[in-house]
Parts: C-alpha cells; structure tokens; sequence
C-alpha cells in the first residue's frame, strides 16, 4: 500500500514592513508621552497688578571687555563691592531679601563672576547666575 504525501502550502507572513510600523508607532508612543504629563496638576495663580518682581533684582552685569555695570550705569571694579553693598541697603527697605542677578558674558573671567557672587553674600543678598 502506498501512501502519498500531501503536499501542504506553508502560510507565510509578510514582515518586511512590520519594522517600519513598528518603529513609527514607537515614535509616536515616545512623542505622546512626553508632551502630556498626567502628574501635572492645573492651577489658577493669583495676578498681580504690579510686578513687583522686577523692582527687586539688582542686574550686575559683566561684558566681553570685562566692564562691571549695576544696572544700565558702568562702575568701576575697585568700587564694586561697595556700591552692590549699597544697593542691596537700599533694596532692603523694600524686601527682606533683596536678590542679585548676574549677567556675565561667556567670554568674561569666572573669577570676577565669583567675585560679584562673594560680595553680593557678604551683602545678605541671594545670587543668580546667568551666564550668556
């Protein structure tokens, strides 16, 4: 007795594109997750009427050439501890802790960026950095 073997057709499945959909819809999973942050919770704050925030700071600010400036006005960098101390005074009335905000060119010397920082807290003052 004889038996003959089926022949069966395998199936196949065609995968060539399955990593190409698999990868945009990798992409949009990691865009999606990352622009809705679910642990963020909305809230209304209070607006002022004033902004009295930017009455607070003192800008020091160091330029390319190594010129100090309190404000819009130059100084000298052998007067400088001395004037930050008086404009942190004078701030002082206002608010308990007067801040010292700090632009610094990248192309200036961290060692009078530390410098303004050092006398701005010998002053009493809290110190931000921006260095451009």
């Amino acid at each position: 007795m004889k038996f003959r073997k089926k022949h069966r057709e395998e199936s196949e499945v065609f995968t060539d594109s399955l990593n190409d959909i698999l990868f945009i819809l990798l992409m949009f999973f990691l865009i999606t997750t990352t622009m809705a942050n679910p642990n963020v919770v909305k809230v209304n704050n209070p607006r002022g009427s004033k902004d009295t925030k930017a009455k607070q700071n003192i800008v020091v600010s160091i330029n390319k050439d190594q010129n100090f400036f309190i404000g819009q006005k130059q100084v000298d960098p052998i007067m400088l501890d001395s004037l930050i101390r008086a404009e942190v005074e004078a701030k002082r009335k206002f608010i308990d802790t007067p801040s010292v905000v700090i632009n610094a060119d990248t192309i200036s010397y961290y060692g009078e960026v530390f410098r303004v920082m050092q006398s701005a807290k010998r002053a009493g003052a809290k110190v931000v950095a921006n260095v451009r």
